[in-house]
């Protein structure tokens, strides 16, 4: 029952190094079940939910072998099983990815209902239509899925809206699928590149030939390969939004301009110092921020990742900021939270014109009490409280909101943040924060 302890009120300066990304590590240690041979990754983060994906693989009975604390080995020759147990799937978001890797080594493939954090549905079915077409029979029973088939052949599919870990579902299956795949409206996100640069370095076919179609040619077999995970973009966000709402100054070290396009420019429309250099970008407090309103989009737009931490920043701006959210039909759930701490924020219903291509999520999931957008009134002074945190990001924006807060704040629940984030409270202290753990 460890918890966060935070006192706020200090400015946070100095230097942080970015490691790799959560959301780009997991898919590949996935990938790594499609060949015998060994496959190694460096810039591997030491999170709970690579903790989780290696256990799954070891459960299969394959090898996963540590070699630093960011160094991972990967040999799954023999395997014995093609089950993901239920009580590791249902912590995980990804336990669907599984199934190409399991389909082309047993021919079939069991796995849980994805579990991950609770911010909506998120359906699988647009990972699903996909394998089906590729020839896979799957059937659902008493939270269980069960696929099966003799091969997978290559299909042109079109994904209905944009699916980040769909796209990853149906590429990693596709490799090894007999016949050329065309995914269109696939996702465009960098992790996706990142997995893409990885499979092609086992052997795989792959080619994105317009920004939103990749092309795969299958292909009978592939090796093992060495590869760096790429950088964290939301680890950069996190210490940016850090630096600016304690009025600070952070040198990112690692953080890419070209992930964070976005992100960039709404911090010069609010006043935010910037610095790019070629090891990294400086954020700084250089005046008082002014408010924006955001829309979150698939990328190359806002991130729906960093909305939450966006938000926090806007109660420190001068004036009325809007944020909406497109991507999850219930993303909001860290704002009560915001409002014990003090923080002025009210929901409303926007006007859409055409929300069913407008929103990103299904409109049949959405349900009465979710709100898509809210009005942030700053700058305003927070106050410490006792809070529980609910998800990976919502954790990050509670630390942040915590850091800026008058006296003490006590976070539970904080398995949450060590799922997505490496060492957080340790990094953010060595930048001058008052946080300790506690039991």
């Amino acid at each position: 029952m460890t918890k966060l302890l935070i006192e706020g009120g200090y400015s946070l300066k100095g230097t942080v190094s970015l490691l790799g990304a959560k959301n780009a590590s997991i898919k590949l240690l996935i990938a790594s079940l499609l060949t015998k041979e060994e496959c190694r990754f460096f810039r591997m983060p030491d999170i709970g939910d690579v903790k989780t994906t290696a256990a799954i693989i070891q459960a299969f009975g394959g090898k996963v072998k540590k070699r630093d604390n960011h160094t991972f080995s990967l040999i799954n020759r023999n395997l014995t099983s093609f089950e993901v147990p239920a009580n590791l799937g249902q912590k995980s978001r990804s336990a669907s990815i599984f199934v190409g890797p399991l389909i082309s080594r047993f021919g079939q493939a069991v796995w849980p209902q994805p579990g991950g954090c609770q911010i909506g549905r998120r359906p699988i079915e647009r990972h699903l239509e996909g394998l089906k077409k590729m020839g896979i029979k799957i059937n659902f029973e008493s939270g269980t899925y069960r696929a099966k088939a003799e091969k997978m052949k290559g299909i042109t599919y079109a994904f209905p809206k944009n699916t980040h870990s769909g796209t990853e579902t149906l590429i990693i299956a596709a490799v090894l699928a007999e016949g050329k795949t065309v995914l269109e409206n696939a996702a465009q996100e960098p992790e996706v590149d990142d997995l893409i640069s990885f499979l092609s370095k086992m052997g795989a076919k792959i080619e994105r030939i317009k920004p939103r179609v990749i092309e795969i040619e299958g292909v009978k077999k592939l090796h093992g390969a060495v590869h760096k995970v790429m950088f964290d973009r939301n680890e950069a966000v996190t210490f940016a939004c850090a630096a600016l709402s304690t009025k600070g100054d952070i040198f990112v070290k690692n953080a890419e301009r070209k992930y964070l396009t976005a992100f960039l420019e709404n911090l010069k429309k609010i006043g935010a110092g910037i610095e790019i250099k070629d090891s990294g970008i400086r954020f700084f407090y250089k005046k008082t921020l002014k408010p924006l309103n955001i829309v979150t989009k698939p990328h190359p737009g806002f991130m729906t990742d960093w909305q939450a931490l966006w938000t926090v920043l806007m109660t420190q701006a001068k004036g009325k900021s809007v944020v909406h959210e497109t991507i999850f039909e219930n993303r909001f759930g860290y704002v009560s939270y915001l409002q014990k701490m003090g923080a002025k924020i009210r929901f409303f219903h926007p006007q859409v014109k055409n929300p069913q291509k407008f929103y990103n999520f299904n409109l049949e999931d959405n349900q009465t009490g979710y709100f898509h957008a809210i009005r942030i009134t700053g700058p305003t002074l927070l106050n410490g409280a006792k809070i529980s945190i609910p998800d990976i990001r919502a954790g990050a924006t509670l630390i942040l909101s915590a850091l800026i807060a008058r006296g003490k704040t006590i976070l539970s629940n904080i398995d949450h943040i060590d799922r997505g984030y490496e060492n957080l409270d340790d990094r953010l202290r060595t930048l001058g924060a008052k946080i300790e753990r506690i039991n």
